[in-house]
């Protein structure tokens, strides 16, 4: 039996900033300190940051002045961010470089008056942040069905949520490009995000069994499990090793292992150990 791991499993740069960030937060400072939503999501890295005090809040109501609050690397809206300094709040800027990056995209497009269409998920934080800058402009579209229903327009902008589908964004821009005279592309999907999911797709066309690892909230990870499944019906979603069972890997013998970017090095450590002793034991 083989396990081979997909290339650039677990923490992105983005995540090992936001982390970086939030520990040097907690050395250097005797203040409350919250993060605004999940800092990252992945249930074992929020139990961590639980047992070291931090706590999480949507909530200005929760806040008083002198509290510290870090921005997730999803990034937040300005009207967020407004709100925090007029509330006197310690600002911790952990938002992904490459969010920022977008985000400004987002906001410099808004002033040309043209339609905005960003590629992702309405209910993401990275979308709901996007949403803020977009002033009035941007429109979320989720899948190809969406994308099909939008009336024809003179112009329009897209680009895509981070840690998008690169094959989703590719069909939708052909769609568009059908139903808008002049369309600006803008593939804002992060180097990271691209490499991690071509590694997937590579992996999942070797493997006998391929185990993705990440939070079930985690967008990314969703994603990695989308790409695999098309190529390789055994795959399987788990969140911890505990979760996986002897069925999932029964007589393959190559087992692939692939890690969202919100995923800590040691789960997918303790995955290999996990699989490992699954094959001793039957």
């Amino acid at each position: 039996m083989e396990i081979i791991i997909a290339r650039n499993s677990g923490f992105c740069y983005g995540v090992k900033r936001a982390l970086r960030l939030t520990r040097e937060t907690v050395k250097k400072n005797q203040s409350r300190i919250f993060t605004w939503g999940e800092l990252i999501h992945n249930p074992e890295v929020i139990s961590d940051l639980e047992k070291r005090g931090i706590k999480i809040t949507t909530s200005l109501s929760r806040l008083k002045p002198g509290d510290t609050v870090i921005i997730r690397s999803h990034g937040i809206s300005p009207a967020v961010y407004r709100a925090l300094q007029k509330k006197k709040i310690n600002v911790v800027d952990a938002t992904c470089p490459k969010v920022k990056d977008i985000q400004q995209k987002v906001e410099q497009l808004s002033r040309t008056k043209s339609e905005i269409i960003i590629v992702g998920n309405r209910h993401h934080p990275e979308i709901q942040g996007l949403l803020g800058y977009g002033q009035h402009q941007a429109v979320v579209v989720e899948n190809e069905e969406q994308a099909r229903a939008l009336p024809f327009k003179k112009k329009r902008a897209v680009l895509a949520q981070s840690t998008q589908d690169m094959q989703l964004f590719g069909k939708i821009v052909a769609i568009l490009t059908e139903k808008t005279e002049e369309l600006s592309v803008y593939n804002t999907i992060c180097q990271s995000t691209r490499v991690r999911q071509e590694a997937t797709a590579e992996l999942a066309s070797q493997v006998e069994a391929l185990i993705i690892v990440g939070g079930k909230n985690s967008s990314n990870t969703n994603r990695l499990y989308e790409i695999s499944r098309r190529k390789q019906k055994r795959t399987y979603f788990i969140e911890s090793p505990e979760e996986l069972t002897p069925d999932m890997i029964r007589e393959a013998r190559i087992i692939g292992i692939s890690g969202g970017a919100s995923t800590p090095p040691e789960v997918i450590r303790k995955t290999v150990l996990a699989i490992n002793n699954s094959c001793q034991q039957n």
